[in-house]
């Protein structure tokens, strides 16, 4: 019962969490979530003796509103902290049948985006702005984002509780129905759910995949497409780049759990109606003028999503896509895959003459793909000990076990020769 509870505490706190907010007001924060852990205190308590109930979620929302109303109750404070309750909600005839009506589903909806972009204050990094989400919507503990992160309990725990504070300073949770506000914090708050997937899928943690943070993404991505203001053409390009690259997380371990580079995948794995939901995605994000780097992204996922095989894949268009993207948001991390894609489409020399030449290592000091690469080419090229050379490097920057497996066949394949592989 431990990890099916685990799993519908991540579902449905924040959903709670966001509702309970929005009663109290941001600046009580801490009693919503208060309120919230006493609510599945209760499911630990009833649920071993008395069963788990047909409908877990309703049973929890339904507890909460308890929950909310004993506090609200309790502490009097229906005037002082609960900025949005209004006359009904401050008569005792009247509190119980207000509570019902923001309880209810499409409100709920309406809570948990009002928290997102909450989360998403233009004074917080984006560092913050990640730790807040995972930490209130998702329901991670400090913790678990600080092995996340590759970052200490008590850095994490700093980071959410200053965020937390500023939260709270606003007395009020964000207005989704302000047009103007909604778009001018839209970008930071796809640009947070980007790095909350990348974090997912080739993140530093020590399980280096981490299909749940992917799984948060993605849930609250389509949160945002179910709200008028949301449907623009960058929102449904990132949906798309999450569903392309997402498809690939059956492959992207072996039986035995190591990584398995993306041209050795064993494409039959790969999630064909998530493809299909990807593309059709992508096929919406063009309904429009704008190109943003989502859309560039989801693009080059694509071209891997149709090839059938490895050997199929259409590298020369890709190298097309990263000159676009160097162009709409350049960056060394862009400039290094452009230069792999080069690599694979004109060969080896070629790929290592553009990294030299756009690509500075001290701007990727503890970068360990770009060693990695650098390896990778010259292998390719037969020279093995320069290949040994990268590689010892890049296994020096690895982040996880899973990482250091990797690189390792990669130093073995320089004594005995072998192809170049890429995460």
């Amino acid at each position: 019962m431990n990890d099916r509870f685990d799993h519908l505490f991540r579902r449905e706190s924040g959903r709670i969490t966001a509702t309970i907010t929005r009663i109290f007001g941001p600046h009580r924060l801490a009693l919503a979530e208060d309120v919230v852990q006493e609510a599945f205190c209760r499911a630990l308590e009833v649920w071993p003796f008395r069963g788990v109930p047909d409908n877990p979620p309703a049973w929890l929302m339904t507890t909460a509103r308890n929950c909310a109303l004993d506090a609200l109750r309790r502490e009097r404070t229906a005037q002082s902290s609960a900025w949005q309750l209004d006359n009904s909600l401050q008569s005792e005839w009247t509190l119980g049948p207000a509570l019902d009506e923001l309880f209810a589903p499409q409100a709920v909806q309406d809570d948990l985006l009002r928290l997102m972009f909450s989360c998403c204050h233009p004074r917080l990094s984006e560092s913050a702005q990640v730790a807040l989400i995972l930490h209130i919507l998702c329901g991670f503990s400090v913790a678990e984002i600080a092995d996340a992160f590759l970052s200490s309990h008590a850095a994490i725990e700093k980071r959410i509780t200053r965020a937390k504070s500023l939260l709270s300073a606003t007395h009020a949770v964000f207005d989704v129905s302000a047009a103007e506000d909604f778009a001018g914090r839209l970008p930071s708050v796809l640009r947070a759910l980007y790095l909350l997937f990348n974090e997912g899928y080739h993140g530093a943690s020590p399980a280096a995949i981490r299909c749940e943070l992917c799984d948060e993404a993605i849930r609250l991505t389509a949160l945002l497409l179910a709200h008028p203001f949301g449907i623009i053409p960058a929102t449904h390009a990132l949906a798309a780049l999450m569903a392309l690259i997402s498809a690939r997380l059956p492959a992207r371990t072996d039986a035995s759990g190591e990584l398995v580079a993306l041209a050795d995948q064993d494409r039959t794995k790969w999630d064909r109606a998530r493809i299909a939901e990807g593309l059709r995605f992508l096929d919406l994000a063009a309904q429009g003028v704008e190109v943003s780097p989502y859309h560039v992204e989801a693009a080059i996922a694509a071209v891997h999503a149709r090839a059938a095989r490895a050997q199929d894949t259409d590298w020369r268009l890709i190298v097309s896509f990263y000159d676009l993207l160097m162009r709409i948001r350049p960056s060394p991390v862009v400039a290094l895959n452009r230069a792999i894609a080069i690599s694979q489409a004109e060969g080896p020399r070629r790929g290592l003459e553009e990294l030299r030449a756009h690509v500075d290592a001290k701007s990727l000091p503890r970068y360990l793909f770009y060693s990695a690469a650098l390896g990778e080419m010259e292998l390719s090229l037969g020279k093995r000990e320069d290949a040994r050379v990268h590689f010892q490097s890049a296994r020096d920057l690895a982040r996880n076990d899973l990482e250091r497996s990797f690189i390792d066949r990669r130093l073995r394949a320089c004594e005995t020769g072998g192809t170049g592989e890429s995460l």
